[in-house]
């Protein structure tokens, strides 16, 4: 089955393409399909126009148009949509239903509704876009908001088939008078990958040998800043030579907020930034980690969303203490592969934290079984079949 792969945006600097869309399109072709991905690279205006292989997958990225987002929306959308019939596709599969992508997708419904002959559409979904999701999170302008709710309203229930990453996302679709049948649970998953080398990046980063890491990888927003200070200080209080490795960048530099923070509260030389990694050297940076920690605030945006970063962590072999919030309680089973805490007990995750430096041997085979439990129940390869099995059984075929 030839089939076309519609992104929300370029590969790089967001996580959606490379952490979601390309792993997922190379397992389909080891199925014996052929998936080409068609992104509007607005992120990453150096690809405009070009086409590079990832993993076997063609990423085929349009030319850009207008710089005025008003003017460039009908650009884009008129271009991907050209694009995604141009490879003569059997079924074209949505990523995010919003933005330029969503528009090629309404047209496309569209002329299908007008009695036009077109490829089988499926809408994914990984995030809650309207009210109370993603649109309070980003500075989008009000007539932005007003499209991309309207846009998830009207394109989730119109998809021959949907795909959800979350439990939250696939109640919520359920709650659009969509089939059962006709939802896909399709959680972010992983491959099978080696640890990095955790000892050469302490060494890099001059981190002592003998220093407990407490790893932090994250985008800063999913959690109160206050709760990440209050963290870092009772863990430093009670382990004086720990390290926090922070991974990942923020939107509004809450790295410095951090960082003033410390010095107030006397944690501050014990944080080591490492900023924003390109995709190759943040296995390394997560193998360096003792314990990792994952704060996430319990609201809407967090319960849908399916973080990428946490299975990683989980790969990686990193013991992980996490808030008990949405998908991360489908990836960690308590006490066995992980352990998650009440979100809104914030001395529960720092003395949990605290109870894992302490213990080498706990902490090791915790970060073994978290990393088995994941590898047995989220890999790529089982979920691709599984897609497989839902686009057949929804009449799309070659």
């Amino acid at each position: 089955m030839k089939i076309v792969f519609l992104a929300p945006f370029g590969l790089r600097p967001k996580g959606t393409v490379i952490a979601r869309m390309v792993p997922l399109a190379a397992e389909l072709q080891t199925l014996g399909h052929q998936v080409v991905i068609i992104a509007p690279p607005y992120t990453n205006l150096e690809d405009s126009g070009k086409t590079e292989v990832v993993r076997g997958v063609p990423v085929k990225n349009i030319v850009l148009g207008p710089r005025n987002k008003v003017l460039a929306a009908p650009v884009l959308a008129w271009r991907m949509f050209r694009a995604a019939l141009a490879e003569k596709p059997d079924l074209i599969h949505l990523f995010k239903p919003k933005g330029y992508g969503g528009l090629a997708a309404m047209l496309h419904l569209s002329l299908t509704s007008l009695g036009l002959r077109m490829p089988t559409l499926f809408v994914d979904t990984d995030d809650w876009e309207g009210k109370g999701g993603m649109n309070a999170l980003h500075p989008y302008s009000s007539g932005e908001r007003l499209v991309f709710e309207f846009q998830e309203n009207w394109l989730l229930p119109r998809g021959a088939g949907i795909t959800v990453a979350s439990r939250t996302l696939q109640t919520k679709v359920w709650g659009m008078a969509v089939p059962v049948q006709k939802v896909l649970y399709l959680p972010n998953c992983v491959d099978d990958i080696p640890p990095g080398d955790g000892p050469a990046v302490r060494e890099r980063l001059g981190i002592p040998p003998d220093a407990q890491v407490v790893l932090l990888y994250t985008r800063f927003f999913e959690f109160s800043q206050d709760k990440l200070h209050f963290l870092f200080s009772e863990i430093r209080r009670h382990v004086p030579n720990v390290r926090f490795l922070v991974v990942g960048q923020g939107r509004n530099n809450e790295e410095e907020l951090l960082l003033s923070v410390g010095r107030e509260q006397g944690f501050g030389e014990a944080v080591v930034m490492g900023g924003w990694l390109q995709p190759a050297d943040i296995p390394s940076y997560l193998a360096a980690g003792d314990v990792a920690i994952y704060p996430f605030s319990d609201t809407l945006i967090n319960r849908s969303k399916c973080p990428a970063k946490l299975t990683e962590l989980l790969r990686a072999g990193v013991p992980v203490v996490a808030d008990r919030v949405g998908q991360l309680a489908e990836y960690i089973k308590p006490e066995v592969s992980g352990i998650l805490c009440d979100p809104d007990d914030w001395g529960e995750m720092s003395g949990r934290v605290v109870e894992l430096l302490q213990n080498p041997v706990k902490r090791s085979a915790l970060g073994e079984a978290g990393r088995r439990y994941l590898l047995e129940r989220f890999r790529w390869r089982d979920f691709a079949l599984r897609l497989h099995d839902f686009y057949e059984g929804l009449g799309a075929r070659g």
